[in-house]
């Protein structure tokens, strides 16, 4: 169940229809690929351990946290992929947890096929969707202890 760090900001007729825990995974993701760097030697012809691994921490076109991304969202219903954009949205600070309906409204005439791809273009993304998860009184703590 998720954590909620205060009563919801908005009524039960207009919360989330993709569950916390889903955007969590999201959020854990989103930084995971934020947090990697430009590619310094595209083909480094050597052995991975002899370069210690560096090659995990930068963004290569087969990044497999970018596939495993990719691949959740457009995995989610049309109404999921719609709330994860107007938390992304929400969690800018260019609205209100009040403006929850309006914001929704207009990520869902927004809405195309290129969700995951519109979100990973995001710069922080993950923070963004972890600001509008609280603006909405949820927390991802509970699942960043499940992840230790």
């Amino acid at each position: 169940m998720p954590e909620k760090t205060e009563t919801p900001a908005v009524e039960e007729t207009q919360t989330l229809t993709i569950s916390p825990e889903k955007v969590c995974f999201v959020i854990f993701k989103a930084k995971e690929f934020d947090a990697k760097d430009e590619v310094t030697e595209p083909d480094p012809g050597s052995n991975p351990s002899d370069d210690k691994g560096i090659a995990v921490l930068e963004e290569h076109e087969d990044d497999p946290v970018v596939e495993e991304l990719t691949s959740f969202i457009n995995s989610l219903s049309e109404d999921e992929q719609i709330d994860l954009v107007t938390l992304a949205w929400l969690g800018r600070d260019d609205y209100s947890a009040s403006d929850w309906p309006t914001v929704r409204e207009e990520a869902e005439r927004a809405h195309n096929e290129r969700t995951a791809e519109y979100l990973l273009g995001m710069p922080l993304v993950g923070d963004f969707l972890e600001e509008g998860l609280s603006m909405l009184g949820y927390s991802c703590e509970d699942y960043e202890i499940e992840r230790l």
